[in-house]
């Protein structure tokens, strides 16, 4: 038997039979793959903590003709912090299944396994706000899957310098002189153009580490929201859950 060792985080796990679990992993080296974790559920099991959302370690595999089963795991760190903290839990829950959406095998899944790393960590951050954490992870997401708004540049003329409006339709902010006449548009502030700039651009260490005002975040939230249904062609389950949470 062959195995192969690879760097992921869990992103789900479903109960399959009596006591295994299957589960959605994350890769640097794989992209995306399912593989099964056989007696997960059993009391003792070695997989018993490992096979949880949000573990995160080194999984020791052997691959079947459709899926892996794990051999061995070694996990560096479980996000115990977002066990404790229910509203953390479904931000965290919400920054998985949208790494899965965009996620697929036999891709390098490096940039957004340490994308969600961080982001996972920086929703303990209490000085930066779970909300602006989910909308810089999409936003850098959106990047990474080459589906990112375009933010440095007029969509229609190219122009960079008075960048007012951002356009649903075209997705991307308009300049002064194109938007006018132009509808499905929402007014865009400097300061929040130039957040969005900032994080489609500073290195993945310098993310989590600024915050905005409340008009700011509102700004950017709606950016983001209109962004996201021109992108995601269905409801997310986890976005569904954390929205009744949060009303």
């Amino acid at each position: 038997m062959t195995a192969t060792a690879v760097t992921g985080m869990v992103l789900s796990a479903m109960p399959v039979g009596e006591y295994d679990k299957r589960l959605v992993i994350l890769t640097k080296e794989k992209g995306k793959i399912t593989a099964f974790a056989k007696g997960a559920r059993k009391p003792g099991s070695a997989f018993l903590a490992c096979s949880n959302p949000f573990s995160f370690g080194t999984f020791e595999l052997y691959e079947g003709r459709s899926a892996y089963t794990i051999l061995a795991v070694n996990i560096t760190n479980y996000f115990e912090e977002l066990r404790v903290d229910v509203e953390g839990a479904y931000y965290g829950m919400y920054f998985c299944e949208l790494a899965d959406y965009y996620s697929h095998e036999f891709e390098d899944g490096g940039e957004s396994l340490k994308l969600l790393y961080q982001s996972l960590k920086a929703l303990s951050l209490e000085n930066i706000g779970k909300p602006l954490v989910r909308r810089i992870y999409e936003l850098r997401l959106f990047q990474i899957n080459g589906v990112a708004p375009q933010v440095f540049a007029c969509v229609k003329c190219g122009r960079k310098e008075e960048l007012v409006s951002y356009k649903e339709t075209l997705s991307g902010v308009l300049c002064k002189n194109c938007r006018t006449g132009s509808k499905d548009t929402v007014k865009i502030s400097e300061a929040a153009l130039y957040t969005m700039q900032y994080i489609l651009s500073a290195p993945l260490t310098k993310l989590y580490t600024f915050t905005v005002s409340g008009e700011v975040l509102q700004e950017l939230e709606t950016c983001m929201d209109i962004h996201a249904r021109e992108q995601i062609d269905r409801e997310l389950k986890s976005l569904k859950i954390l929205k009744m949470m949060l009303l």
